[in-house]
Protein backbone atom coordinates (compact mmCIF):
# COMPACT_ATOMS: atom_id res chain seq x y z
CA UNK A 1 0.00 0.00 0.00
CA UNK A 2 1.36 3.43 -0.89
CA UNK A 3 -0.65 6.41 0.26
CA UNK A 4 2.23 8.88 0.35
CA UNK A 5 1.03 10.76 -2.71
CA UNK A 6 0.23 14.14 -1.25
CA UNK A 7 2.77 16.73 -2.27
CA UNK A 8 3.96 18.97 0.54
CA UNK A 9 3.83 21.89 -1.90
CA UNK A 10 0.04 21.94 -1.55
CA UNK A 11 0.71 24.05 1.55
CA UNK A 12 2.85 27.15 1.32
CA UNK A 13 6.28 26.15 2.64
CA UNK A 14 7.92 28.44 5.16
CA UNK A 15 11.60 28.43 5.98
CA UNK A 16 12.34 26.76 9.31
CA UNK A 17 14.40 29.29 11.23
CA UNK A 18 13.90 27.78 14.70
CA UNK A 19 12.48 31.05 15.98
CA UNK A 20 9.10 31.64 14.35
CA UNK A 21 6.17 29.44 15.33
CA UNK A 22 4.21 27.93 12.45
CA UNK A 23 0.81 26.32 12.04
CA UNK A 24 0.44 22.54 12.04
CA UNK A 25 0.13 22.51 8.25
CA UNK A 26 3.20 24.70 7.82
CA UNK A 27 5.31 22.51 10.11
CA UNK A 28 4.23 19.40 8.18
CA UNK A 29 4.88 20.97 4.78
CA UNK A 30 8.30 22.24 5.81
CA UNK A 31 9.46 18.93 7.26
CA UNK A 32 7.65 16.00 5.61
CA UNK A 33 10.22 15.53 2.85
CA UNK A 34 12.94 15.08 5.49
CA UNK A 35 11.06 12.21 7.17
CA UNK A 36 11.66 8.71 5.78
CA UNK A 37 10.08 5.31 6.08
CA UNK A 38 12.44 2.38 6.64
CA UNK A 39 11.93 -1.19 5.47
CA UNK A 40 14.10 -3.86 7.04
CA UNK A 41 14.65 -7.50 6.09
CA UNK A 42 16.56 -10.10 8.06
CA UNK A 43 16.68 -13.74 9.08
CA UNK A 44 15.62 -15.40 12.32
CA UNK A 45 17.19 -18.84 12.31
CA UNK A 46 15.94 -21.82 10.33
CA UNK A 47 12.65 -23.68 10.10
CA UNK A 48 11.90 -27.42 10.39
CA UNK A 49 13.28 -28.01 6.90
CA UNK A 50 16.55 -26.21 7.58
CA UNK A 51 15.54 -23.18 5.51
CA UNK A 52 16.33 -19.67 6.68
CA UNK A 53 13.28 -17.82 7.96
CA UNK A 54 13.01 -14.36 6.40
CA UNK A 55 11.67 -11.49 8.51
CA UNK A 56 10.46 -8.05 7.49
CA UNK A 57 9.60 -4.94 9.50
CA UNK A 58 9.24 -1.22 9.04
CA UNK A 59 9.82 1.98 10.94
CA UNK A 60 10.54 5.66 10.52
CA UNK A 61 13.50 8.01 10.58
CA UNK A 62 14.58 11.47 9.50
CA UNK A 63 17.38 12.98 7.44
CA UNK A 64 19.86 14.86 9.61
CA UNK A 65 22.34 16.11 7.00
CA UNK A 66 22.16 16.98 3.32
CA UNK A 67 24.76 14.30 2.52
CA UNK A 68 22.50 11.49 3.71
CA UNK A 69 22.92 10.77 7.43
CA UNK A 70 19.62 9.45 8.83
CA UNK A 71 18.54 8.98 12.44
CA UNK A 72 16.23 6.19 13.63
CA UNK A 73 15.80 3.77 16.53
CA UNK A 74 18.18 0.90 17.14
CA UNK A 75 15.29 -1.53 17.48
CA UNK A 76 14.12 -0.62 13.96
CA UNK A 77 17.35 -1.88 12.34
CA UNK A 78 18.62 -4.41 14.92
CA UNK A 79 19.49 -7.71 13.25
CA UNK A 80 18.88 -6.33 9.77
CA UNK A 81 20.42 -7.88 6.66
CA UNK A 82 19.09 -5.14 4.38
CA UNK A 83 17.86 -1.64 5.20
CA UNK A 84 15.94 0.34 2.57
CA UNK A 85 15.13 4.00 3.17
CA UNK A 86 12.14 5.44 1.31
CA UNK A 87 12.38 9.15 0.64
CA UNK A 88 9.50 11.32 -0.49
CA UNK A 89 10.24 13.97 -3.07
CA UNK A 90 8.50 17.32 -3.42
CA UNK A 91 5.99 15.73 -5.82
CA UNK A 92 4.97 13.15 -3.22
CA UNK A 93 6.57 10.30 -5.18
CA UNK A 94 8.76 7.95 -3.13
CA UNK A 95 12.06 6.39 -4.13
CA UNK A 96 14.17 3.89 -2.19
CA UNK A 97 17.86 3.89 -1.33
CA UNK A 98 19.88 1.18 0.35
CA UNK A 99 21.24 2.36 3.69
CA UNK A 100 24.39 1.50 5.59
CA UNK A 101 24.18 1.22 9.36
CA UNK A 102 26.93 3.54 10.59
CA UNK A 103 26.49 2.83 14.28
CA UNK A 104 23.97 1.90 16.95
CA UNK A 105 23.54 2.41 20.67
CA UNK A 106 21.28 -0.22 22.21
CA UNK A 107 21.14 1.44 25.63
CA UNK A 108 19.55 4.63 24.30
CA UNK A 109 17.88 2.91 21.31
CA UNK A 110 19.45 5.19 18.70
CA UNK A 111 20.88 4.24 15.30
CA UNK A 112 22.61 6.28 12.61
CA UNK A 113 22.28 5.32 8.93
CA UNK A 114 23.86 6.67 5.74
CA UNK A 115 22.53 6.72 2.19
CA UNK A 116 24.12 7.89 -1.05
CA UNK A 117 21.85 10.29 -2.89
CA UNK A 118 22.31 11.94 -6.27
CA UNK A 119 21.54 15.38 -4.84
CA UNK A 120 21.55 17.09 -1.44
CA UNK A 121 18.66 15.92 0.72
CA UNK A 122 16.28 18.11 2.75
CA UNK A 123 17.12 17.66 6.40
CA UNK A 124 15.94 18.46 9.92
CA UNK A 125 17.78 20.10 12.78
CA UNK A 126 17.73 19.21 16.45
CA UNK A 127 16.07 21.68 18.77
CA UNK A 128 16.55 22.03 22.52
CA UNK A 129 14.26 19.63 24.39
CA UNK A 130 15.43 21.06 27.72
CA UNK A 131 13.72 24.35 26.88
CA UNK A 132 10.39 22.71 26.04
CA UNK A 133 7.63 23.24 28.58
CA UNK A 134 4.98 20.69 29.48
CA UNK A 135 1.82 21.64 27.62
CA UNK A 136 3.55 22.94 24.50
CA UNK A 137 2.20 21.75 21.14
CA UNK A 138 4.16 19.08 19.19
CA UNK A 139 3.76 17.08 15.98
CA UNK A 140 4.82 13.49 15.25
CA UNK A 141 5.55 12.50 11.64
CA UNK A 142 6.14 8.87 10.73
CA UNK A 143 5.13 5.67 9.00
CA UNK A 144 2.51 3.99 11.23
CA UNK A 145 1.58 0.45 10.18
CA UNK A 146 3.49 0.97 6.93
CA UNK A 147 0.86 3.41 5.63
CA UNK A 148 3.36 6.09 4.67
CA UNK A 149 3.83 9.65 5.83
CA UNK A 150 1.35 10.48 8.58
CA UNK A 151 1.25 13.46 10.94
CA UNK A 152 -0.39 13.53 14.36
CA UNK A 153 -0.61 16.39 16.83
CA UNK A 154 -0.65 16.70 20.59
CA UNK A 155 1.12 18.29 23.51
CA UNK A 156 4.22 17.56 25.53
CA UNK A 157 2.58 15.69 28.42
CA UNK A 158 5.59 15.21 30.71
CA UNK A 159 9.38 15.21 30.83
CA UNK A 160 11.92 12.94 32.50
CA UNK A 161 9.84 9.76 32.28
CA UNK A 162 11.44 6.48 33.36
CA UNK A 163 9.68 3.54 31.67
CA UNK A 164 12.24 0.93 32.78
CA UNK A 165 13.51 0.31 29.26
CA UNK A 166 17.17 0.97 29.96
CA UNK A 167 19.74 2.63 32.22
CA UNK A 168 19.37 6.07 30.64
CA UNK A 169 15.60 6.50 30.61
CA UNK A 170 14.69 10.17 30.44
CA UNK A 171 11.81 10.19 27.98
CA UNK A 172 9.53 12.93 26.81
CA UNK A 173 5.87 11.90 27.05
CA UNK A 174 3.31 13.03 24.49
CA UNK A 175 -0.32 12.41 23.64
CA UNK A 176 0.35 12.86 19.91
CA UNK A 177 -0.69 9.52 18.44
CA UNK A 178 2.29 7.15 18.09
CA UNK A 179 1.72 3.68 16.65
CA UNK A 180 3.83 0.71 15.51
CA UNK A 181 5.89 1.98 12.59
CA UNK A 182 6.34 5.46 14.08
CA UNK A 183 9.51 4.34 15.86
CA UNK A 184 12.48 6.48 14.84
CA UNK A 185 10.41 9.35 13.49
CA UNK A 186 10.74 12.92 14.75
CA UNK A 187 8.74 14.71 17.41
CA UNK A 188 8.75 18.30 16.21
CA UNK A 189 8.00 21.56 18.00
CA UNK A 190 6.08 24.42 16.42
CA UNK A 191 9.30 26.06 15.29
CA UNK A 192 10.04 23.06 13.06
CA UNK A 193 12.85 21.63 15.19
CA UNK A 194 13.26 17.99 16.28
CA UNK A 195 12.90 17.85 20.05
CA UNK A 196 12.53 14.06 20.31
CA UNK A 197 12.79 10.70 18.55
CA UNK A 198 9.54 8.73 18.84
CA UNK A 199 10.40 5.41 20.43
CA UNK A 200 7.81 3.66 22.58
CA UNK A 201 4.16 3.44 23.57
CA UNK A 202 2.15 1.85 26.34
CA UNK A 203 0.07 -0.63 24.37
CA UNK A 204 -2.64 -0.89 27.01
CA UNK A 205 -3.00 2.88 27.25
CA UNK A 206 -4.28 5.60 24.97
CA UNK A 207 -2.48 8.79 24.09
CA UNK A 208 0.69 7.77 25.94
CA UNK A 209 3.80 7.81 23.77
CA UNK A 210 7.45 8.38 24.54
CA UNK A 211 10.31 10.05 22.70
CA UNK A 212 14.05 10.25 23.32
CA UNK A 213 14.80 13.92 24.11
CA UNK A 214 16.94 15.75 21.58
CA UNK A 215 19.31 16.90 24.33
CA UNK A 216 20.35 13.25 24.73
CA UNK A 217 19.93 12.11 21.13
CA UNK A 218 22.12 14.80 19.62
CA UNK A 219 25.10 13.81 21.78
CA UNK A 220 24.69 10.12 20.93
CA UNK A 221 24.30 10.79 17.20
CA UNK A 222 27.45 12.94 17.15
CA UNK A 223 29.42 10.10 18.77
CA UNK A 224 28.05 7.55 16.31
CA UNK A 225 28.90 9.81 13.40
CA UNK A 226 32.45 10.35 14.60
CA UNK A 227 33.35 6.96 16.14
CA UNK A 228 30.59 4.59 14.92
CA UNK A 229 30.01 3.65 18.57
CA UNK A 230 29.28 5.22 21.93
CA UNK A 231 31.94 5.15 24.64
CA UNK A 232 30.98 5.71 28.25
CA UNK A 233 33.18 6.21 31.27
CA UNK A 234 32.90 4.13 34.45
CA UNK A 235 33.63 5.55 37.91
CA UNK A 236 31.95 2.92 40.09
CA UNK A 237 28.74 4.76 40.87
CA UNK A 238 25.20 4.73 39.54
CA UNK A 239 23.65 8.05 38.67
CA UNK A 240 20.24 9.34 37.66
CA UNK A 241 18.98 12.58 36.18
CA UNK A 242 17.55 15.11 38.58
CA UNK A 243 13.96 15.53 37.42
CA UNK A 244 11.44 17.99 38.82
CA UNK A 245 10.13 15.59 41.50
CA UNK A 246 13.66 14.73 42.69
CA UNK A 247 14.62 18.39 42.81
CA UNK A 248 11.60 19.22 44.96
CA UNK A 249 12.28 16.28 47.30
CA UNK A 250 15.89 17.38 47.82
CA UNK A 251 15.06 21.05 48.08
CA UNK A 252 17.06 21.99 44.99
CA UNK A 253 16.32 25.31 43.24
CA UNK A 254 16.03 23.72 39.78
CA UNK A 255 15.94 20.31 38.07
CA UNK A 256 19.47 20.11 36.65
CA UNK A 257 22.50 17.90 37.10
CA UNK A 258 22.77 14.30 38.24
CA UNK A 259 22.22 12.43 41.49
CA UNK A 260 24.52 9.64 42.73
CA UNK A 261 22.21 6.75 43.50
CA UNK A 262 24.75 4.28 44.88
CA UNK A 263 28.47 3.58 45.16
CA UNK A 264 29.79 0.18 44.09
CA UNK A 265 32.57 -1.13 46.38
CA UNK A 266 35.96 -1.91 44.83
CA UNK A 267 34.91 -0.59 41.42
Amino acid sequence: INVSNRAATQVAIKTVDGKTEMTDAEVYAANVNSVVSINVTGTSGTNFFGQEVQTASSGSGFVLTADGYIVTNNHVVAGADTVLVNLQGSTGKEHSLKAQVIGTDEETDIALLKVKADAPLPFLNFGNSDKMEVGEWVLAIGNPFGLGHTVTAGILSAKGRNIQSGPFDNFLQTDASINPGNSGGPLINMEGKVIGINTAIIASGQGIGFAIPSSMAERIVNQLKQDKKVSRGWIGVTIQDVDENTAKALGLPEATGALIGSVMPDE
